[in-house]
């Protein structure tokens, strides 16, 4: 009994001490806006051996994850992985938000209070209310580890370091510059000279040119490309949106990649005591000026590159820190945006909703009820009508009674599937089919009526500067896969929750999950760690 007590002690010890060394002395996040599962399918036949094929073969690979709510975009996607929750609690209900006394719309991290490192814009991570994976690993590490983001986009970065982080780090929109907010302390003496030096993008962007990697005739995953002509984009600052452009091309990633090495090189990486993390995001969505085109040569070229880009990532980080070491996270933003256009003659179900029509015949509606000395609807945004809230208080009515009247009259229009309320998803009047709208907006800044089409209707907003938008609510295929770190590579043929993603990384972390984070780590990760 002795021995065999004593075995399961040694065993024991031995399993503990194993576990601890499976600490990772970095976590590599890598999120691909956009990115597309079917995809990665299609074009695998161009990939090389060491990019998207090494993180499959030798990964922990989940066949797709989940959102819970509707409408998903950069901001609202990339809040949800890195802190494990739904809008509902994280606070980031889309990227931007209305404001109706200027009429303009803002970023949902606009912040005044804050000005810009190399950017004119001024944002902060301050309307995300819970914490991040990044955040967490601060408070454990009593600011010892360091924590980074690399982005194209200020909304990625900032919403993927967290509010604790040293530094995230976007190309800012009009200088091509990696650009920071003065929210986080200090612009490391390597970005800084990058952005200054021989190395940046200004002093290199008349040479640059995007043309086929490949012969046009190995882009042939799809039937449907009309074009027989290889394209050819070049990017010169005189031209209007240079930067805008080119973020929506495969350069990005080769950009985003210079200064990942930058860090790599200069951040001692992995030499703490604690473990640092840099968040790291990709852009494999259509070039800005083919959105309108669903099947082309220049998307398959993203993606062929894209591994290419995958591949230099992971050697650096094997050369720098060793993947042993390393905690590889990969994932996409789980929504690709496009605009359709349609031949002559071809007709699909389906029809136009016009908004303005809408909240004109609403307040009209409201008018005959409760009398015309006020407009009782402010406006619409986002698939959300907001009324006019003040006017409401001042007449001393009933904002729940409005609320339901309103949202009965605007679900007689054509293409409307559901309206729900703001006062309804507040006091839980809520079910399985409207359990979406809680989990994707939260109560602050929320519209009275939340409403939902039919799919295949376009939203008209009938002037010409907003563009239709066709709704289309199907779901886009996307991988998750967790590679490194002692990991053993594994396929696993499930659907997962894109909310269990934050508290599995914190998990081999061994941490607490982010504070809003409700979902148990994947076990399939727990049995290997």
């Amino acid at each position: 009994m002795r021995k065999i007590l004593s075995s399961l002690i040694v065993l024991l010890a031995v399993t503990n001490l194993e576990a601890q060394q499976q600490v990772p002395k970095v976590v590599v996040y890598i999120t691909v806006d956009q990115l597309r599962g079917d995809y990665i399918e299609y074009f695998y036949h161009t990939f090389g051996e060491r990019g998207f094929k090494r993180l499959i073969n030798n990964g922990v690979v989940y066949q797709n994850i989940r959102y819970d709510f509707p409408d998903l975009d950069q901001s609202n996607t990339f809040a949800t992985l890195f802190t494990g929750t739904n809008p509902n609690f994280h606070g980031i209900s889309g990227d931007k938000q209305y404001d109706f006394d200027r009429e303009r719309e803002i970023s949902i991290l606009n912040d005044p209070e804050y000005l810009g490192n190399y950017t004119r814009e001024n944002y902060s991570p301050k309307r995300l209310i819970s914490s991040t994976i990044g955040d967490e690993l601060k408070i454990a590490s009593q600011g010892r580890s360091d924590v980074y983001s690399i982005a194209p986009n200020a909304e990625n970065a900032i919403l993927s370091a967290g509010h604790a982080a040293n530094g995230a780090f976007w190309m800012d929109d009009y200088n091509g510059k990696w650009a920071t907010t003065t929210y986080y302390k200090g612009i490391p003496w390597y970005v800084d000279r990058y952005n200054n030096g021989a190395e940046s993008l200004a002093s290199r962007l008349d040479k640059m040119v995007w043309i086929p990697s490949l012969p046009i005739s190995r882009y042939n995953a799809f039937p449907y490309v009309l074009d027989e002509i290889p394209f050819r984009y070049t990017y010169s600052e005189k031209t209007a949106n240079v930067y805008l452009n080119l973020k929506t091309s495969p350069l990005i990633n080769k950009e985003v990649n210079r200064l990942a090495k930058q860090f790599f090189e200069y951040a001692a990486f992995g030499s703490r005591s604690c473990p640092d993390m840099l968040a790291i995001t990709y852009y494999a969505g259509n070039y800005r000026h083919l959105m309108h085109k669903e099947y082309t040569r220049e998307i398959q070229d993203t993606y062929y590159q894209l591994d290419q880009d995958i591949e230099e990532l992971l050697n650096v980080i094997d050369r720098k820190v060793g993947l042993n070491n390393t905690l590889i996270v990969f994932t996409g933003s789980g929504y690709y945006r496009s605009e359709e256009e349609y031949s002559e003659g071809l007709l699909l179900g389906g029809g136009e909703f016009f908004p303005k029509r809408c909240i004109a015949l609403l307040n009209m509606y409201l008018m005959n009820i409760y009398g015309q000395q006020n407009n009782w609807v402010e406006g619409y945004y986002n698939n959300q009508i907001f009324l006019n809230r003040k006017a409401i208080e001042n007449a001393n009515l009933d904002l729940a009674e409005i609320q339901k009247k309103s949202a009965e009259f605007v679900q007689e229009f054509s293409g409307v599937q559901h309206v729900t309320t703001d006062r309804a998803l507040l006091a839980g009047e809520w079910n399985e089919g409207t359990a979406k709208f809680r989990h994707g907006t939260h109560h602050i800044g929320r519209g009275d009526l939340i409403i939902e089409l039919q799919p295949g209707w376009k939203v008209n907003f009938e002037n010409s500067k907003g563009k239709t938008k066709v709704v289309r609510n199907n779901a886009v295929l996307t991988p998750l896969i967790f590679m490194g770190n002692g990991l053993n590579p594994k396929h696993i043929y499930r659907e997962v929750k894109a909310t269990e993603i934050a508290p599995t990384v914190t998990h081999i972390l061994r941490i607490r999950p982010p504070n809003a984070a409700n979902s148990l780590p994947l076990f399939e990760l727990t049995m290997d760690n």
